[in-house]
């Protein structure tokens, strides 16, 4: 007789925002908002075309306009983390238009969500003062959001762009921000990923003594949990400044594998 455990729907939360990100096979979804979650939780796997199937069934069931803003963020932000910068903002332009247009709950965390993304769009081809707009438009949203989840993104968002700009101690506040507000949002998928961006400032301000020590962390804690797309950003940075943990041939063999499964998963990487 099979004791093992069933994997319920509840089991799909847990994955995308809570402690078992890496739980794979993911269970049915049963209606739209369960489809976005599902989504969510492969992609931060790195299991793009399992995500990007989940959204396209999405879009031919009945949904709310929220849950419809959300699956265009999270369909842009596949397509960002590959590279894709320009083709993400016009989904992100199009989440950002359904969330505008709705009263519905959860319409300001979309909306903050959408023009967060486009603002990463932005940063993603050199449009500084573009993501700048976008991030002030996420302020405006993000305090009556229902979760911490946008200001955790913000937090990101907002390091990234100071990183671009060379300031490197603004950076650093966003990042640790990110990392305060993931801790209490309860998902080791946006905990890991805040402690990404905080080596990455870390490295921006020339501390890297504890750019090394967060990144390498870090890349333990994505591949403890399974978190694939997070183990090749990590590593492409310590690939860079080198780490206190592991070799160069081992970072160097992590960032590859990990860029070969995301390959394997159906994520197209764009050329560079």
């Amino acid at each position: 007789m099979d004791t093992t455990p069933a994997v319920s729907a509840n089991d799909l939360s847990t994955a995308a925002f809570g402690g078992n990100p890496g739980l794979w096979p993911l269970p049915p979804a049963s209606g739209a908002h369960d489809l976005w979650v599902r989504a969510v939780a492969a992609g931060g796997q790195g299991r793009y075309a399992s995500g990007f199937a989940d959204l396209d069934r999405l879009e031919r069931l009945p949904r709310s306009a929220t849950t419809s803003s959300l699956a265009l963020s999270t369909r842009a932000s596949f397509l960002r983390q590959l590279g894709w910068h320009t083709v993400a903002r016009g989904w992100d332009g199009r989440a950002a238009a359904v969330a505008a247009g709705s009263a519905e709950p959860g319409a300001a965390d979309a909306g903050a969500d959408a023009l967060i993304g486009l603002a990463a769009d932005a940063l993603g081809v050199g449009r500084f003062a573009a993501s700048a707009r976008a991030l002030e438009g996420a302020a405006e949203l993000i305090g009556a959001a229902a979760t911490s989840r946008p200001a955790v993104r913000m937090g990101w968002v907002s390091a990234e762009l100071a990183m671009f700009r060379g300031d490197g101690t603004t950076a650093v506040a966003h990042a640790r921000r990110a990392v305060d507000l993931a801790a209490g949002f309860g998902s080791v998928r946006h905990r890991v990923k805040s402690h990404v961006v905080l080596a990455a400032a870390l490295c921006s301000s020339g501390d890297l003594d504890a750019a090394r020590q967060e990144g390498d962390l870090a890349l333990a804690d994505a591949t403890r949990f399974g978190l694939v797309p997070l183990q090749w950003a990590v590593a492409c940075l310590l690939a860079d400044i080198g780490s206190q943990a592991y070799p160069a041939a081992r970072i160097r063999a992590v960032r590859d594998a990990s860029a070969e499964a995301v390959t394997r998963w159906g994520g197209v990487w764009r050329p560079r």
